[in-house]
């Protein structure tokens, strides 16, 4: 437990046999109720990565090479692909058009920058039409209800487990492993949420960790064993940014989806983010910020605003291929946690 393994191959590579429901891959976050109440099975194809030892040939990012290389090579098997062509992962647009080649059916999505309800509400109807069936009709109602509930109540199960954490009454690599899998909930919203009520259950042995506590900041670690990596160095990981925006968002129909999904901070200006990391970081006491940042992603480039804007010690920290954390990063972990033990300020 706790290793931050993340899910490896059993994302769905090379699965054989009859699946229960088409499977649409998501190259980013894409509202997974809609998916699910359309009768599909939506798969994050990036959850496989960190677990894997994957070496793309030809890369920008290793994050969208590695899911390019693997649909072209049958390795992951979609009967659809959900590329996230305006919204938090620049590198996605032109892997997501090589990897289409290889999948019968594409489609993309974007989200609006300005936050326009309106245009996401849009956005939903026309991944709504691409799924062929939906949120209306007599036929779908029923189903599509129970799916938006299941996820409903996963979610909210997702933010128990998350406070329990922050609040240093979970161990924080477990309860990563867990949210970080709310962009797609494992393929069965039913199942996850059993998932993660077993792991509020376990949080009640939880014995609890000393060192400073630490926000993770930018898009998740490469490495799979990053946060027993901090915990080794005496950090706390007490906020994971991207997990928490997969468990905040929800609706129970087209309308309200559109609304919530319309402020996922990733596809919005900086500055909107900007808004809800001061309010959380603050709520959750934090005394130091990792920046996590992929090589080569347009995030990389956020960092100099984020030091400017968030008064708190931050070390950034710029991964590339998946696998375990590299000693050199390690060494760094371990030096910002004694600079934050010793109360000195950023490096």
């Amino acid at each position: 437990m706790g290793t931050g393994s993340w899910r490896g191959r059993r994302a769905g590579l090379g699965r054989r046999g009859r699946r229960k429901a088409r499977v649409a891959g998501i190259t980013a976050l894409v509202p997974p109720e809609l998916i699910y109440a359309a009768g599909w099975r939506p798969l994050d194809i990036n959850n496989w990565i960190p677990g894997s030892d994957a070496r793309p040939r030809s890369k920008l990012c290793a994050w969208t090479a590695s899911w390019r290389e693997a649909i072209l090579g049958g390795e992951l098997k979609l009967d659809a692909l959900v590329v996230v062509a305006g919204g938090d992962c620049h590198n996605a647009l032109a892997d997501g058009q090589v990897a289409a080649r290889n999948v019968g059916r594409t489609h993309y999505f974007f989200y609006p920058f300005d936050g326009d309800a309106g245009y996401m509400e849009g956005q939903l109807r026309a991944l709504e039409g691409f799924l062929g069936e939906g949120l209306r009709g007599e036929r779908a109602h029923d189903r599509a209800m129970r799916a938006l509930e299941e996820v409903a109540a996963a979610k909210r199960l997702g933010l128990r487990l998350e406070a329990l954490r922050s609040a240093g009454r979970a161990d924080p690599g477990s309860t990563f492993d867990a949210l970080i899998s709310f962009s797609d909930l494992e393929g069965d919203p039913a199942r996850f949420g059993g998932k993660v009520e077993r792991l509020i259950d376990a949080s009640r042995d939880f014995r609890g960790t000393e060192g400073p506590g630490v926000a993770l900041i930018g898009v998740p670690p490469i490495y799979r064993d990053f946060h027993r990596a901090c915990a080794e160095a005496g950090l706390r990981v007490v906020f994971d940014e991207l997990p928490y925006e997969f468990l905040r968002l929800g609706g129970h129909d087209l309308r309200s989806l559109a609304r919530s999904y319309s402020t996922y901070t990733f596809a919005r200006p900086v500055e909107f983010r900007l808004g809800l990391l001061k309010r959380e970081l603050s709520r959750r006491k934090v005394r130091g910020i990792i920046h996590y940042a992929q090589f080569t992603c347009h995030h990389l480039l956020e960092d100099g605003l984020l030091r400017e804007e968030l008064d708190l010690p931050m070390l950034t920290v710029q991964g590339d291929l998946p696998g375990r954390t590299p000693a050199q990063v390690r060494l760094r972990l371990e030096a910002f946690g004694e600079l934050l033990g010793a109360g000195k300020g950023a490096i």
